[in-house]
């Protein structure tokens, strides 16, 4: 304290006259519409600035929250695009008829491979989560391939670019179907086989899921058709498919839970 009054004493001078100074300024903005105006908008922009800045680092660390609650609401969004999928190809119109088969589940990668001929994936999800065999995998961009094996927290995924993996795919333009597969060269292509001849089959057509199989939904996006070949002998196309998804960079996945799947199973095994 007696630090304190010894430097007043000292710079008395100078601060009686930053203290006038001071008062001088204000009574000239209060005095003045103009200097008011001014000194208002260069507070404003200062403070503006500092509230700006702080919001940015907030916003910064709120990502991760924003993230979970964006993939919260693309789960509804998937629920609502699939199911009504489902509804639509009925006859009825009316969806109280119905039980919704389909459930989405998002998830993150952990471990991705995409270099080795049977490339397997790693997410976060598990049986604690109710994630099982067979389930499907997505991002939002298309297929990413079928739940293998689940721990209690995480499962592993076989992956599109893996050379035992085989989907059921079609052209979007028509029904005309055939296998997925993947011959173990490049990771942005794979192929489809097993086409009728009789397809209209044309470079940059759009291949989705077919929905011939209890695990993925009719029209899930996979790729464009790149170039194509017909097996004259076996009268099908040969055709390779670039992918949608860039299979050496992913995050955020979605797991599609067909809820029929045991009774769609039991039924086709009697």
């Amino acid at each position: 304290m007696q630090q304190i009054i010894n430097f007043i004493i000292r710079h008395k001078t100078f601060l009686l006259f930053f203290l006038l100074f001071l008062l001088g300024i204000a009574f000239t903005i209060n005095s003045h519409s103009y200097h008011k105006s001014k000194f208002i908008n260069s507070a404003n922009f200062l403070t503006g600035g500092v509230y700006n800045s702080f919001n940015n680092l907030s916003i910064y660390f709120k990502l991760k929250s924003q993230n979970n609650l964006l993939q919260e609401e693309n789960n509804h969004l998937r629920n609502l695009l699939f199911n009504s999928k489902h509804i639509n190809n009925s006859v009825f119109s009316d969806s109280a008829y119905f039980d919704k088969p389909y459930q989405v589940i998002s998830a993150n990668v952990i471990k991705n491979s995409y270099s080795t001929k049977n490339n397997v994936i790693l997410i976060n999800k598990g049986l604690n989560d109710s994630i099982k065999e067979d389930y499907g995998v997505i991002t939002s961009k298309g297929i990413l391939g079928i739940i293998d094996n689940s721990s209690r927290n995480y499962s592993t995924v076989i992956s599109i670019l893996n050379t035992t993996s085989k989907i059921s795919a079609q052209l979007q333009k028509t029904n005309h179907f055939g296998s997925l597969t993947w011959n173990g060269e490049a990771p942005n292509i794979v192929q489809l086989i097993d086409v009728e001849k009789i397809a209209p089959v044309a470079l940059g057509d759009t291949i989705v899921t077919s929905g011939r199989s209890s695990i993925f939904p009719k029209g899930i996006p996979i790729g464009t058709i790149k170039d194509f070949e017909l097996d004259i002998a076996e009268n099908y196309y040969a055709i390779n498919v670039k992918l949608f998804n860039d299979m050496t960079n992913l995050e955020h996945v979605y797991i599609i839970e067909n809820r029929d799947i045991d009774e769609i199973t039991k039924l086709l095994n009697e």
